[in-house]
């Protein structure tokens, strides 16, 4: 029985399996001062001697882009974290059924958390993070700077040990202080991504350059697929010396080549839909017309040619043009009635395009105006609306926003993550669009519960930080949809299971047994802590045996012991002390594809040591666990 881990994957390790397997010559061992166990490094002399056409040397000149603490920030991505994601049922939606997620904590930790078991698995990432307007960030991760700091990272002191510049906030210690931020997340989210997935990043004129250079160098420049400017207000800012209407919107796909759809993935608008028409009674349907002429440098002399209208006018090229067809594919869609004379059969022919018969939507373009896509201020009002006229959120996004981005991904079963989740708006446009088009997208928001301003209507009316306005709006939304819609959301997910990051469950003798002296032994004798119940110990499990947190739990009692089954079988786990061989004979009769159990569950030494021949006779293929 082998024991399991209970932390989030070590992505050092995890390049040094990849490196290994293309250098195996470069990996050598040490002994890990904190467990005492072995592990692998990397011979950086003999991996240079395996590229040495390719290595460049410290001092040569060099594109790059870096800042103060960039090397934390890529260790920090990549160092494991002993933390869990505890269930709140309280909280929750329809927790038993929903599958849909919304997780409060420090996103970088729920990230880690997530890595493993949503590997490759969500195809859409909408995110808005801080602004970086000047102000402190609520996400510092140990890399906020003062000053001081910042200008001795950066080396900007003379040889006297005296400032270079007097100025240290335009000197950059806040671009230092996001740029920490914002890298080690994106390095972590992108792993989460699908082969095929996309992610969307609000921002605006503070970090955009920074952020496409981030971006460029965690997804890869080659994958970037385009910077959306939104017209995020109508109105005038008469404060400032230009009126700052737009933000942008960052794209970028995980890998570009197989990103799909590139173009035609917006439903058609009332405005376009109003060029198509039916004058003259076609069999087919509403029709608009196109130019029969293009460029006539690359045209055959097939394409060259006076044509008689109906009437018996001839109508001869313009100069520099050739018809679109041969004289006699044109002969062909004549007859077919496709092409169009005017209403008196005299005019310059044009090619009919048939609505029944176009299959694509409309290609996305840049600039997403308020008309197409709302505004802030319009995103405000309806989520006041929403909670009966009390302002809980400042500056929303609106619906229509997420929508389109939505529709871009063009997944109805998807998954779409949001880490910086604020007013739960993605939550919201995730279920009016499942509603409308019949989609099962889920989402996962996730937000640190960062508490409201005392003076603010939100905190006034019950609302004491951000995750609680994100939860109640999307009880609200989902409510109101069934409303609006009650015969065709009959099967609408609209809950969530709400979970909450916290310490790891298990004591610190279960990751560093050697630090933990005889005595502490009598006092340590469960590795659990006391607080933490059977549901927390079995999320835990499933983030590390790739169970989805979605996941379908049923919970059965057996010889009064309480046995969780996750995913019909998948996992079968019981956490209660004295367990019996009958306990342990009915979970392998079940024959999941993982059981685990407490190290200390085991009524006595007979039923520790029958346990691996009572799987290895019922259900010999199941891979056992302990805590």
């Amino acid at each position: 029985m082998d024991k399991l881990r209970m932390q989030s994957s070590n992505g050092v390790e995890d390049n040094i399996t990849k490196i290994a397997q293309l250098f195996p010559d470069c990996v050598t061992e040490t002994v890990d001062e904190r467990s005492g166990q072995p592990k692998h490094l990397i011979d950086f002399e003999k991996l240079k001697q395996n590229l040495s056409d390719s290595v460049i040397s410290e001092r040569a000149e060099r594109y790059q882009f870096t800042w103060p603490d960039k090397s934390k920030a890529i260790l920090l991505a990549n160092s494991p974290i002993n933390a869990t994601l505890r269930p709140c049922r309280e909280d929750s939606v329809d927790f038993d059924n929903t599958q849909n997620l919304y997780i409060e904590g420090d996103n970088l930790d729920v990230l880690k958390c997530l890595k493993e078991t949503y590997l490759h698995k969500v195809k859409m990432i909408y995110i808005d993070p801080p602004y970086n307007t000047g102000n402190d960030f609520v996400y510092e991760d140990d890399f906020a700077q003062s000053s001081e700091e910042y200008l001795a990272n950066s080396g900007q002191f003379d040889e006297q040990g005296n400032r270079m510049f007097t100025n240290a906030e335009s000197n950059g210690r806040f671009h230092t202080d996001w740029l920490n931020m914002i890298y080690p997340r994106l390095k972590v989210a992108r792993d989460l991504l699908t082969d095929d997935g996309v992610i969307f990043i609000s921002i605006d004129d503070n970090e955009v350059e920074n952020l496409r250079k981030v971006c460029d160098e965690v997804f890869g420049e080659q994958n970037f697929l385009a910077t959306f400017v939104w017209e995020k207000r109508t109105s005038r800012e008469n404060r400032k010396v230009f009126s700052t209407n737009h933000e942008y919107i960052l794209c970028f796909a995980k890998k570009k080549n197989i990103f799909e759809p590139t173009r035609g993935s917006l439903p058609y608008t009332e405005d376009i839909l109003k060029r198509y028409t039916n004058p003259d009674n076609d069999h087919r349907g509403k029709w608009q017309s196109v130019a029969l002429t293009v460029q006539g440098g690359h045209g055959t002399p097939s394409q060259f040619y006076d044509i008689i209208t109906p009437n018996g006018r001839t109508i001869k090229l313009p100069s520099g043009l050739c018809w679109r067809y041969t004289e006699k594919k044109l002969k062909e869609l004549i007859d077919d009635g496709r092409i169009y004379f005017g209403k008196e059969g005299n005019n310059v022919p044009r090619l009919k395009l048939y609505l029944c018969e176009i299959e694509q939507g409309v290609t996305p373009h840049t600039l997403w105006l308020a008309n197409e896509v709302g505004t802030n201020d319009i995103a405000k009002k309806n989520l006041v609306s929403l909670f009966d006229s009390i302002a809980c959120f400042d500056t929303p996004k609106p619906n229509s926003l997420i929508n389109r981005l939505l529709q871009i991904s063009n997944n109805k079963e998807a998954i779409i993550l949001d880490f910086f989740s604020g007013s739960a708006t993605t939550a919201h446009a995730v279920m009016q669009l499942n509603s409308e088009d019949g989609g099962n997208r889920k989402f996962i928001m996730v937000q640190l519960p960062e508490k409201t301003d005392e003076k603010s209507e939100a905190f006034k009316a019950g609302y004491k930080n951000i995750c609680e306005i994100g939860k109640e709006r999307i009880r609200r939304a989902g409510k109101k949809i069934k409303e609006e819609s009650p015969l065709t959301t009959q099967d609408l997910d609209t809950g969530f299971r709400v979970l909450k990051l916290d310490s790891t469950n298990m004591q610190d003798i279960y990751y560093s047994p050697k630090d933990i002296s005889q005595a502490d032994l009598f006092s340590q004798v469960d590795n659990v802590k006391p607080d933490r119940t059977g549901e927390d110990l079995l999320f835990q499990v499933m983030l590390e045996l790739g169970a989805t947190l979605d996941s379908k739990i049923e919970t059965t009692t057996i010889a009064g012991k309480t046995i969780y089954n996750v995913a019909e079988g998948y996992l079968v786990a019981c956490f209660d002390p004295d367990v019996t061989d009958d306990v342990v004979k009915a979970i392998a009769q079940m024959q999941p594809a993982y059981a685990v159990l407490r190290d200390t569950s085991m009524k006595d030494d007979s039923t520790a040591t029958n346990f691996e021949q009572i799987f290895k006779t019922y259900s010999p293929d199941t891979v056992t666990k302990i805590l």
